[in-house]
């Protein structure tokens, strides 16, 4: 992935009433500041600002656009816009609260209520590495993701595809309560303007539809986002890239590893999850949950075998309902399509 290289904003700036305090994280794609507003209540601003179609030095407000840039700039800032739009209008506790935006030195701002805690990523970085012992405990992952997946509902009901779940957007307020951060949707249609824009998304965590053009985006996009989530928080790193996985597929070989110390039920969800082939992946978060649920109860059942219990369930789910949400799907995820 492409990293910032503009300049932030300075310290003390006043951008569409709010007051920047500082940089709190960029990437190729934008700067996210901590600002003020007009109150003082703090708040965090995000900044349009994709560094392979812009310029900006240090003590210029304005960025640069190459003309063989502007038409894509544009139309990601349209879409940057309409994602914030879009974003306003969901209202859940484990999805980032968008509370405005505007446009101001020909670029877009988003601003979104402001968050203590840190990132799952943060966190399975400082709890892997510890021999014989689990990464995040199986009861760490199930009442985490179970909220996630809450979030994620909602977002999908709103038509709208996160398209970039990894640890680094989970983002673990100081009660522990997870919110899904930083979506990807808007960033679909920089890849239009031609083999300048970086790839935008995340090795090991992107989907394999998102590795190719004209390939239909859905629900089951996301879902394998939740899994690879999951299985870096039981693994300790993320899953091999999903181009890597047609040629040499090691992700089973690398949850039986860890097979000892999860639920035989946890393991086979997340493996459901990492399926290749979208349409035997869970094809929405309720299915998902439902299986999720089934799951849970399974454990408290004597322990059955890895091809056994619910590896049957979860296979005969996937075949019975796979050509009815094919239908389904389609007809409402149709204009979502692959990037590249």
């Amino acid at each position: 992935m492409a990293t910032q290289t503009n300049a932030p904003l300075p310290e003390g700036l006043q951008v569409g009433g709010y007051r920047i305090v500082g940089k709190i994280a960029s990437g190729g794609f934008s700067i996210v500041y901590l600002a003020h507003d007009p109150d003082g209540t703090p708040v965090a601003l995000k900044e349009y600002l994709p560094s392979t179609l812009v310029s900006r030095a240090a003590g210029q407000l304005i960025p640069t656009v190459l003309p063989e840039n502007l038409g894509t700039y544009q139309n990601g800032l349209k879409c940057f816009f309409e994602e914030g739009r879009a974003l306003a209008r969901v209202l859940h506790p484990n999805v980032v609260r968008v509370l405005n935006f505007f446009r101001a030195n020909e670029t877009v701002y988003m601003v979104m209520a402001y968050e203590r805690g840190r990132s799952l990523q943060q966190l399975i970085i400082r709890h892997r590495g510890r021999p014989g012992r689990e990464v995040m405990s199986e009861r760490f992952v199930r009442r985490v993701f179970a909220q996630v997946m809450n979030g994620l509902r909602e977002v999908h009901a709103n038509r709208l595809l996160h398209l970039d779940i990894k640890p680094a957007n989970v983002y673990l307020r100081r009660d522990g309560s997870p919110m899904l951060l930083d979506f990807g949707a808007s960033r679909q249609t920089l890849t239009e303007g031609g083999p300048k824009l970086f790839p935008m998304y995340t090795p090991g965590f992107a989907a394999p539809e998102l590795y190719r053009r004209n390939q239909h985006l859905g629900p089951w996009t996301d879902i394998y986002g939740l899994g690879a989530t999951m299985f870096a928080c039981i693994v300790g790193s993320p899953p091999q890239s999903a181009d890597q996985r047609v040629l040499a597929d090691k992700v089973d070989e690398a949850l039986q590893e860890v097979a000892t110390l999860y639920s035989p039920q946890l393991i086979d969800i997340v493996f459901w999850c990492l399926k290749l082939n979208p349409l035997e992946r869970p094809q929405s978060v309720f299915v998902l949950q439902r299986a999720l649920r089934a799951a849970h109860a399974a454990v408290q059942s004597p322990p059955v075998s890895r091809t056994g219990g619910l590896s049957r369930w979860l296979e005969g789910l996937t075949s019975r309902r796979r050509r009815s949400i094919r239908q389904d799907s389609t007809l409402i995820w149709s204009t979502q399509k692959a990037p590249h």
